[in-house]
C-alpha cells in the first residue's frame, strides 16, 4: 500500500469516527425494566399494566376520577423504552380516544406529560409509581 492510500484511509477512518452522535449508545440500549403496575401519586386515579419485551413495551390503561370511583376510560397502550425514558406512542380505546406522551423512569417512579384530546388543554403532567414489578397475565 502506498504513502498516500495510508494517509487517506487514516483520514476517513477519523473523519467517520467524528461523526458518530455521543449519545447513540444511550438512544438504542434498554436501560430501565418499566414492567409492572403503575399508579398515579396525586389527583385522580391513573393506572398502567405494561410488560416490556426488549425496547416494545405493551399493555393496558385504566383512568378513574375521582380515586375510588368506577372506571371511566381504559384501553390498551403501546410504546418503547430508550435509556431511561419511556415513550408512549399510541394509548387507544375508551372515551380520551389516541393519546401520546414521554415519561422520565426512576426505579420505581415515572413522570411526564400525556397528550391527547381527552385533557383540558391537551396535555397532563402525570407522576407514576410501581406498585407491582410482577408481568402482567398473558392472554391465550
Amino acid at each position: 500500500m502506498t504513502t498516500i492510500a495510508r494517509v487517506i484511509l487514516v483520514a476517513v477512518l477519523v473523519c467517520g469516527s467524528g461523526c458518530a452522535k455521543p449519545d447513540w449508545i444511550e438512544q438504542t440500549l434498554v436501560t430501565v425494566d418499566v414492567t409492572g403496575t403503575w399508579r398515579s401519586t396525586e389527583g385522580g386515579l391513573i393506572e398502567l399494566v405494561l410488560e416490556e419485551q426488549g425496547p416494545m413495551v405493551k399493555g393496558t390503561y385504566r383512568i378513574a376520577f375521582p380515586v375510588g370511583l368506577a372506571t371511566i376510560s381504559s384501553g390498551t397502550i403501546e410504546g418503547t423504552v430508550a435509556g431511561d425514558v419511556f415513550r408512549v406512542s399510541r394509548i387507544s380505546g375508551g372515551i380520551y380516544g389516541s393519546m401520546q406522551g414521554e415519561m422520565t423512569v426512576n426505579q420505581d417512579e415515572m413522570s411526564g406529560e400525556l397528550r391527547g384530546p381527552g385533557f383540558y388543554g391537551g396535555r397532563r403532567q402525570v407522576s407514576l409509581r410501581r406498585v407491582d414489578s410482577s408481568a402482567p397475565a398473558r392472554s391465550q
